[in-house]
């Protein structure tokens, strides 16, 4: 009966309600999918059609219910599809067709709740006739599924979020009744006692709420970086992540994978900000730079793909990153063709023997006009190519490593870390340049002040065998052993 189904319109309570990126997507992809110019998800009211997403008619928000077609959809279990509104006589003469917008084929399926009441409908209409085949109407069908599904989600999240208000307001009431009746009990006690007993409780849950928030940041932390490296034949890897605070979620990120059989893929990269929509934003970062390089393993492909998922994903907000993408190529001789992009990150360094005298020669990798990836849809990336030959070794950094103070307004700065790195013996080795660098980052006065991701990849001398990976837990300042050093987990 219309009762009920306006009933359960009103249990949704959706009608008025803001518009929502999920149902949005929706409009949008039936409009992809079936290639019209115009895709609703519209809710049947008493008097109106009231639409929750709108594809292609910009500005409206309803329309009059009357003998409408999203009005006619509601009363069928199934989906309606008119291939041509002219030659039907409910349709022929609605203001969609007869107006301005000239509606020559439309098309819905039901929004129908697991009790059988119908709620509005997915629409999708054309200004020219169409024929939909059996599994286009499933496929609009399936829409309206997801609507509805979304619909669910909604009505969960709303009704866990009122009983949680109402149990902490029950929660409230119940304390303030516990506070006034512990202050009558110690009205004849001691001021002074009951101040420090009061402060002593503060400090307390100060406590537990900082060690509570803590033990999430970490938690969240660990999620968003590999738990290993993995073993590349002919290569030696490791990683080291410092967090500078055990209440924040850094925004810091890298990864090494196999593209095919041969290749393989690593980067590090920096989302700018902390806290949990940044942790967000650098998990879809390292998601989707790990599917884009398996669809088209080119870095500039690869971080230009990056880009239009950040610039398209709504959680990601105003949120932008910074990142270099690498593809690694065995030459078959023991040395490594390197492809590397850049998306406005700071440079790597390569390392390589000096002329047999013991030392290193550092040289900045820097792909020169590479941008911000998520900041512009125009945004370009750059790429340089070079090889990694056995002796040689490379370093990925974030920028908390070079912005690190060494004295009062001193930063370390790209200079400071490439004469630093000047400082290492031939041959360069992965999990030792990994460890001295980290080694600099314990002898600064005041550390550093920001979260620092290292990644480094050498490759052995002939006859060497490379040490694996030798991978760093993420830490933090509040994470340290008895004698002062991070807690380190390797893997080889």
């Amino acid at each position: 009966m219309e009762s009920g189904r306006l009933a359960a319109v009103r249990r949704y309570e959706i009608l008025d309600t803001p518009p929502d990126g999920a149902f949005d997507r929706i409009a949008g992809l039936a409009a992809r999918l079936f290639d019209v110019p115009v895709a609703t998800v519209a809710i049947v009211d008493v008097d109106r059609v009231w639409f929750k997403a709108v594809h292609g008619l910009e500005g409206v928000t309803q329309i009059g219910r009357g003998p409408g077609l999203c009005a006619s959809t509601v009363l069928r279990d199934e989906a309606l599809v008119i291939p041509d509104t002219l030659l039907d006589p409910l349709a022929s003469t609605n203001p969609l067709v007869t107006g301005p917008m000239g509606v020559r084929f439309y098309a819905a399926a039901p929004i129908v709740t697991s009790d059988g009441y119908r709620l509005g409908t997915v629409n999708i209409l054309d200004t020219r006739p169409r024929v939909l085949t059996e599994e286009d109407v499933a496929t609009l069908t399936d829409l309206a599924g997801i609507v509805m599904d979304e619909l669910e989600l909604r009505l969960s999240a709303i009704r866990t979020v009122r009983d949680e208000r109402e149990r902490r307001e029950a929660e409230r009431r119940h304390a303030e009744q516990e506070r006034r009746r512990a202050e009558r009990e110690r009205a004849a006690r001691e001021r002074e006692r009951a101040e420090r007993e009061r402060e002593q409780a503060a400090r307390e849950r100060a406590e537990r709420d900082r060690a509570a928030l803590a033990s999430f940041a970490s938690t969240l932390q660990r999620t968003l970086l590999p738990p290993a490296l993995p073993a590349v034949p002919g290569l030696e890897l490791a990683c080291h992540y410092h967090a500078a605070s055990a209440d924040d979620v850094g925004g810091d990120f890298y990864d090494v994978f196999p593209v095919d059989d041969t290749r393989w893929a690593f980067f590090l990269g920096d989302v700018c900000g902390k806290g949990v929509q940044a942790a967000t934003v650098t998990s879809l970062a390292r998601n989707t730079l790990r599917a884009a390089a398996h669809h088209d393993a080119d870095p500039l492909a690869v971080l230009g793909m990056l880009n239009t998922a950040l610039l398209a994903d709504v959680w990601a907000g105003r949120r932008y990153c910074t990142a270099l993408f690498g593809l690694l190529t065995p030459d078959g001789d023991g040395t490594f063709s390197v492809t590397l992009a850049s998306g406005g990150h700071p440079p790597a360094y390569r390392l390589r023997p000096d002329g047999g005298h013991g030392g290193v020669r550092v040289d900045a990798v820097r792909p020169e006009g590479g941008m911000l990836i998520g900041a512009l849809p125009e945004a370009r990336f750059a790429a340089t190519a070079f090889r990694l030959r056995p002796g040689d070794g490379l370093l990925l950094y974030s920028d908390g490593l070079t912005e690190a103070a060494t004295g009062p307004g001193t930063l370390l700065g790209e200079e400071g870390l490439a004469a630093f790195l000047a400082g290492r013996a031939a041959p360069v080795g992965a999990a030792e340049l990994v460890r001295d660098t980290v080694g600099l980052l314990h002898s600064l006065p005041e550390g550093p002040r920001d979260d620092v991701a290292l990644l480094a990849l050498s490759v052995p001398l002939p006859g060497a065998a490379p040490h694996g990976t030798e991978a760093a837990a993420p830490t933090t300042a509040a994470r340290e052993t008895d004698d002062g050093e991070e807690h380190d987990r390797r893997d080889r």
